[in-house]
């Protein structure tokens, strides 16, 4: 069994239920009033369907990926009930997320040809990006990695200072400079202190802000570029940290970063906190990035891997 089916338990899948509570019962009430007195699944609860999952954040090019697969099942079985449809939605939505996620996918592997493992984290201020960095420090020294955190958001000196706390809390060195040093140079001592330490992992926050996309595409293209003078191929994962309490702006800032840099994973934090679960099918599906981790509550456990079925399975729990 690999560490990522054990990591899984059963509190962890209680906290996930327990973190989708709200989405849950903000979908579910929209969904009970759409098929209210209805016994097949028709042209009219299709259309309230539709109506149903837009208004929970799913996004309109998701929603209509969905209803498209409903209607095949429609026109395939002939007949399906509105007491069928919470199944129905079930694999739907599963099978969309096949699509972009691997469920065998060990975050803790770390399978690269040269030491450390780098990881460039982005994402606006605000979203829980600190926070999300601190507590993936935490999981991956609980794995038995050896972690170095990098403070390259030099434009906020509290960026500074937060992943100090955070770097003191895990117990884990940090490398940093001055407030309005260079980032990318930040960035190369950190994964040069990496390599000479003999470190696994090396976890690189970047500065937030989104006012000019130019200078943002152009700061995290030379943060890349000087890394890779001290070990080719990295960063080896870009991940984009949204939060999930802004809906429909989460899907705006993922399409902004994506612009800006190559995001190949993504963090969806404070689900907890929201009726806006849906967003996590949406982003995923519309820019075939996987998520990789949610937050679903304040401990620094949880922040879990995302697995799709695990995730489909509670949102849709009654």
């Amino acid at each position: 069994m690999s560490f990522f089916k054990k990591i899984f338990t059963k509190e962890k899948k209680e906290t996930l239920d327990k973190g989708l509570e709200k989405s849950k019962a903000s979908f579910f009430d929209k969904l009970s009033k759409a098929v209210a007195g209805k016994s097949k699944v028709d042209d009219d609860v299709l259309d309230e369907l539709e109506e149903v999952l837009v208004r929970s954040d799913v996004g309109v090019n998701t929603t209509l990926k969905i209803i498209d697969r409903i209607e095949a099942r429609v026109a395939k079985d002939k007949y399906l009930g509105t007491d069928e449809l919470n199944q129905i939605l079930r694999e739907e939505i599963a099978g969309l997320l096949s699509e972009t996620h691997d469920d065998q996918n060990d975050p803790f592997g770390l399978e690269t040809a040269d030491k450390p493992y780098v990881i460039m984290v982005v994402g606006v201020n605000g979203v829980g990006k600190t926070t999300t960095i601190g507590k993936l420090a935490s999981q991956y020294k609980a794995a038995g990695k050896s972690v170095v955190l990098g403070a390259a958001d030099t434009f906020r000196a509290a960026a500074i200072d937060q992943l100090q706390i955070w770097a003191d809390r895990v117990d884990v060195p940090i490398v940093k400079q001055k407030m309005g040093s260079d980032p990318a140079s930040v960035a190369y001592d950190s994964v040069e202190n990496g390599k000479a330490n003999g470190a696994d992992v090396v976890i690189i926050d970047t500065a937030g802000r989104l006012h000019n996309k130019v200078n943002l595409m152009n700061e995290l293209t030379k943060i890349k570029r000087v890394m890779q003078k001290v070990v080719p191929g990295a960063p080896h994962e870009v991940l984009l940290v949204l939060d999930g309490s802004t809906g429909q702006n989460a899907f705006e800032q993922a399409k902004q970063f994506s612009a800006a840099t190559e995001v190949t994973a993504l963090a969806i934090t404070k689900l907890d906190g929201t009726a806006k679960g849906g967003v996590v099918i949406g982003i995923s599906d519309q820019l075939q990035v996987p998520v990789k981790y949610i937050g679903v509550g304040e401990g620094i456990d949880d922040l879990q891997i995302f697995d799709r079925l695990e995730f489909v399975d509670s949102f849709f729990k009654q």
